[in-house]
């Protein structure tokens, strides 16, 4: 882990304080190959879809409303993603690993993966892709 992970974690930390949610807060930092262009994102509901706080209380509605922090960062990116690395304050699940490896992401910056169910399950599906097409993952640990 480089200073500049330590940077854009910190970044991607303060951002997650945005999401309207709850109980999980996640933020994420896009960063490009010569670490001048960056895109952030956090947990929520698309834009212009009401994050009420009833919709945010409502589990079954949360989660089917919510898009998250590293799909909202890799959307707003508007640079090219080749290459770049992606730095996050919750491991990616599988869904978001998809559009991961999709844009060429090439570089994961992120706690480890939680030990419980769902996001066990979801976390090894996301560690095998990331594997199998050699995004390199730097598991934070302090």
């Amino acid at each position: 882990m480089t200073n500049w992970d330590r940077r854009y974690f910190a970044l991607a930390q303060h951002v997650s304080q945005w999401s309207r949610d709850p109980s999980t807060q996640v933020g994420a930092v896009v960063v490009g190959r010569d670490r001048r262009l960056i895109a952030f994102g956090y947990n929520g509901f698309p834009p212009g879809v009401k994050d009420t706080t009833e919709r945010l209380a409502d589990k079954p509605t949360k989660y089917a409303l919510t898009q998250h922090a590293e799909r909202n960062a890799l959307d707003f990116a508007r640079f090219d993603l080749e290459g770049a690395t992606l730095v996050t304050t919750m491991f990616p699940c599988q869904e978001c690993a998809k559009s991961i490896v999709s844009r060429g992401i090439k570089r994961v910056v992120t706690p480890p993966p939680l030990d419980r169910e769902p996001w066990k399950s979801s976390s090894d599906w996301t560690q095998m892709m990331f594997q199998e097409v050699g995004i390199t993952v730097v598991i934070l640990t302090d």
